[in-house]
């Protein structure tokens, strides 16, 4: 999607839909958005109209940029 912004959409949601969407979204790791694009995709997938779009970040945070920093190196959880 080089050089293409993304378009951005304001989406009026009942704040029990959006409570939903936002433990659902938790649950996977994603932000309310990302979610929502990923509902929206497979819904397109189901009715027969996908899209090439660009793909989806991964799930989760980024990675930290591990410079040789050992701080930034994740240690066990110790069973937790």
């Amino acid at each position: 999607m080089a050089g293409k912004e993304r378009k951005q959409v304001l989406l009026r949601l009942d704040p029990a839909v959006h409570a939903a969407i936002a433990k659902w979204a938790a649950d996977d790791l994603r932000s309310v958005n990302a979610q929502i694009e990923v509902l929206l995709r497979r819904a397109l997938d189901d009715a027969g109209r996908g899209v090439k779009a660009a793909p989806l970040r991964g799930r989760g945070r980024p990675r930290k940029d591990t410079s040789g920093d050992p701080r930034d190196v994740v240690g066990p959880s110790h069973g937790r």
